[in-house]
């Protein structure tokens, strides 16, 4: 189980999915994958694409101001 890191700060909808998206097919059953970023709407776009995709989402955390972190399960 590998984990890997993208960083979205100062990108806004849709790019922060669209990173997602393109690094999703790298990951292995198992990966986990943690996405910061600071979006108003990247909470929202990025459990909507987790849901649409049936990846777990393990957690969504603040990282301070609008930053949020988010950590999926692939």
């Amino acid at each position: 189980m590998a984990a890997e890191l993208i960083d979205t700060l100062g990108m806004k909808c849709p790019q922060p999915v669209w990173k997602i998206a393109v690094k999703a097919p790298d990951m292995k059953p198992g990966d986990i994958l943690e996405v910061l970023g600071d979006c108003p709407t990247f909470e929202r776009d990025v459990l909507t694409w987790c849901k649409l995709l049936e990846k777990d989402v393990l957690s969504v955390k603040d990282a301070g101001g609008q930053k949020k972190t988010i950590r999926i399960q692939f």
